[in-house]
């Protein structure tokens, strides 16, 4: 169940409408990194977290923050289109679509969402459910969202250097502080984690033992030089202190050509008949340029 509270997280208003800054500000609701991301994934990492306490609630805290993140967005797109299309360089053009287009806002905030935020990106591509992270696996999910933070503040601070107005800045000064804070609070949660020792029941560690574990500890170099040898990440125990770090030179492949079977002659995928398929049902099977061959002997 959650509680709607009428007043915004953090309040500001933009000094004067601008349109084409709405339409920039769209990626942080709706892109792939944007706040309607983060609250998808929280939500669903908590309403799947099998263990009550403290890291649910913890999920769940910052989940139902992200929503009103999303309201904070959605109100300042909409008060950035106050007056939109008619803005002064189109406010010759009579025919609104066109001066929305030729003002270089997206023309749906005006036909589809009435003058307001829609819940896609700053290209007018809906939200995708494919964006969200939440496997069930806490150590997994939490490095995700660590991820997730690093690239919402990473847009959020190139937004901030393309408006001039107080009031937006201001809101995304505050925005940029909270990604900050939840950026730590992800990485101290997997600290836990481990002091509480059940990092070993939520990872799968216990495969350590079923890997090829010769290749689980050194880096295949196969750039040009030796540059990659020198950092932390081939030398030196691992950070999951089970693992020692190397490097490989000149790496040799492991495996055979990389060639897939034969194709079944009714997919009519070119082929030259060159191997039979292991698959009895589809012996004798020469494909095209076989069957070509054999008619022009």
């Amino acid at each position: 169940m959650f509680h709607h509270t009428k007043k915004l997280q953090f309040e500001a208003k933009p000094e004067q409408p601008d349109p084409v800054y709405a339409r920039k500000l769209q990626e942080l609701i709706g892109g792939a990194w944007g706040e309607m991301t983060v609250t998808m994934q929280y939500l669903f990492q908590g309403w799947n977290c099998r263990m009550e306490g403290k890291y649910k609630d913890l999920i769940m805290d910052i989940a139902t923050e992200e929503i009103g993140h999303v309201e904070m967005l959605a109100t300042m797109v909409a008060r950035l289109l106050e007056g939109a299309p008619a803005t002064e360089t189109t406010r010759a053009v009579q025919d609104p679509v066109m001066a929305a287009v030729m003002g270089g806002m997206d023309p749906q905030q005006a036909i589809v969402g009435g003058g307001g935020a829609l819940p896609n990106d700053s290209q007018g591509v809906p939200w995708n459910g494919r964006y969200v992270i939440a496997s069930g696996n806490l150590l997994a999910d939490f490095r995700a969202n660590v991820a997730a933070e690093a690239q919402g503040r990473l847009q959020t601070a190139r937004l901030y250097n393309m408006t001039d107005d107080p009031g937006v800045k201001e809101m995304l000064k505050f925005n940029l502080a909270r990604d900050t804070y939840h950026q730590n609070m992800w990485l101290a949660a997997i600290e836990q984690l481990k002091a509480d020792g059940i990092e070993g029941t939520l990872a799968p560690n216990a495969l350590f033992d079923e890997e090829h574990r010769e290749h689980a500890t050194s880096l295949w170099n196969l750039s040009e030089g030796n540059d990659s040898a020198q950092g932390r990440w081939a030398q030196g125990t691992g950070p999951d202190g089970d693992h020692e770090m190397g490097i490989v030179e000149n790496p040799e492949p492991l495996g055979g050509p990389a060639a897939g079977p034969p194709p079944d002659p009714k997919l009519f995928a070119t082929y030259d008949g060159s191997e039979q398929p292991r698959d009895p049902r589809l012996s004798g099977a020469k494909g095209m340029v076989g069957k070509l061959k054999e008619g022009m002997s």
